[in-house]
């Protein structure tokens, strides 16, 4: 067997590899609405470099490639905010975007104390929407994104993470 992808933290050399991962995994997203105007394809590489410097932003990577990602944060209330989750289109349907979730979980849980988790994808974005049932979250609500996409907002309490004083 090959080798097997490792999920890390990322550094700040890996914005290219990021940058370019998340532009070619939102891709299928994007065509999806006929809408090429959706946030992760129209970020800019610095933008990314200042959400690498404060956010969490975990990689999931095969031998040297970066071949997955997700960023997280948390405001103000405690909820742990994840987005941008995207795996390299070869690689998906593998299991690989559930090991990004749970690590992110569990980062926004135990370094930034997060009570909750909070997600949102478009709102035809079936296999997303799956994932994300599967993984304990449910809808919250919804709204309309600056380019126009319809969105579900989807929450989980962070409770699988007491963490131990």
């Amino acid at each position: 067997m090959g080798m097997s992808v490792t999920i890390s933290s990322a550094a700040a050399e890996d914005a290219e590899q990021i940058f370019k991962l998340q532009y070619l995994a939102f891709q299928s997203e994007a065509a999806l609405y006929g809408n090429y105007r959706i946030q992760p394809l129209t970020q800019s590489l610095d933008s990314l470099r200042e959400e690498l410097a404060k956010d969490i932003v975990l990689v999931a990577r095969l031998g040297d490639e970066v071949v997955g990602a997700v960023v997280g944060s948390t405001d103000e209330d405690g909820t742990g905010s994840i987005a941008k989750l995207c795996v390299h289109p070869r690689l998906q349907g593998h299991g690989l975007g559930n090991r990004l979730l749970r690590g992110v979980e569990e980062a926004l849980a135990g370094r930034a104390k997060a009570a909750r988790f909070r997600l949102h994808t478009g709102s035809k974005s079936e296999s997303n929407l799956r994932m994300y049932r599967k993984a304990g979250y449910v809808a919250v609500g919804g709204r309309t994104a600056a380019d126009g996409v319809e969105l579900v907002i989807l929450e989980k309490e962070a409770t699988d993470y007491a963490v131990s004083a």
